[in-house]
């Protein structure tokens, strides 16, 4: 068998550059003939859902998310109590948090995390806490916490959002503060 002779180094390069410009020309024809495709295609036309088939859901306003934050904020520092407050709204995203002079790095994920826990289940989390004896579980959905500490708020009877408070030396006074944001909200 014969050996074969190693290319020269001149004679690769110029190879490689005449593949490349294959390779070049065919992705640049290929999109130049998808942007032509796309120019002659009637561009779709939003489609609009019937009536039956939407759901509405009500949320609370910036404002009022932030003079509820502010309320429970407000009731944890005439304790003297340093605390973080967070308002999520009915699909659990946060809306407003305010960390208080003082609270403790934890207390900002903490009181999120009670908020969306409270809107969740539509129910104050020291009750939801409770629930974990018959369904122990429950601690592990993500993103909740099942402290004391978070209140929901409801209007015509379901939840649109959830106030959570965290910081304070136990969760029923984290709870008071909460229960003191929503209360302003129905006024």
């Amino acid at each position: 068998m014969p050996s074969r002779k190693k290319p020269s180094r001149r004679t690769r390069v110029l190879a490689g550059g005449a593949a490349l410009a294959v390779v070049g020309a065919g992705v640049v024809g290929t999109v130049a003939a998808n942007a032509a495709g796309s120019a002659d295609a009637t561009p779709a036309a939003p489609v609009a859902a019937r009536g039956g088939e939407l759901t509405q859901s009500t949320h609370l306003s910036v404002d009022a998310a932030a003079k509820a934050a502010r309320a429970a904020l407000e009731a944890a520092e005439k304790d003297g109590r340093q605390v973080s407050v967070a308002v999520v709204d009915r699909n659990g995203n946060t809306v407003v948090t305010l960390r208080g002079d003082g609270a403790g790095p934890q207390s900002y994920e903490s009181a999120e995390r009670k908020a969306y826990t409270a809107v969740s289940w539509n129910a104050p989390t020291s009750e939801l806490a409770k629930r974990l004896a018959q369904a122990p579980n429950l601690k592990d959905i993500p993103g909740t916490l099942f402290l004391a500490g978070g209140t929901p708020v409801t209007a015509k009877g379901a939840p649109v959002a959830g106030i959570g408070v965290a910081g304070a030396p136990s969760g029923d006074l984290d709870e008071r503060y909460a229960r003191a944001g929503a209360a302003v909200l129905g006024r």
